[in-house]
């Protein structure tokens, strides 16, 4: 979740430096176009959101059935928990400063190590 959150910049980052109120990497980047390749842009960004939420899905529930129809349903139902779960911490994380951002990830990485001894013991 952790990873969803930074590599689809929705992790808001204050750079006290700066007066902008601009200030998250995404956005920064997307300020300098417009028209067809801010949407090329926008649609790629989507995009990755929607594999990485994909993987944490399958990840986190496993369960198939063997009606495709009710896989499609339960994969939706899923998707918008997940968009819904995203949503909210967007909402409720306050801005990081630029000093705290190298940390958040550095405890994604911790964790994600842990994780995976646990999962080979």
């Amino acid at each position: 979740m952790i990873i969803i959150l930074a590599e689809n910049c929705r992790i808001p980052v204050d750079d006290p430096n700066t007066h902008l109120e601009l200030t998250m990497i995404h956005e920064v980047m997307v300020l300098d176009h417009s028209g067809p390749l801010f949407g090329i842009i926008q649609y790629a960004s989507s995009i990755k959101l929607f594999v990485l939420g994909s993987i944490l899905i399958n990840i986190v529930t496993p369960f198939y059935t063997q009606c495709f129809w009710l896989n499609y349903l339960i994969y939706s139902g899923e998707a918008i928990v997940l968009a819904i779960v995203i949503g909210i911490i967007e909402s409720v994380i306050a801005r990081f400063r630029m000093s705290v951002v190298p940390l958040f990830l550095m405890a994604s990485i911790l964790l994600c190590g842990s994780a995976f001894i646990l999962f080979v013991r």
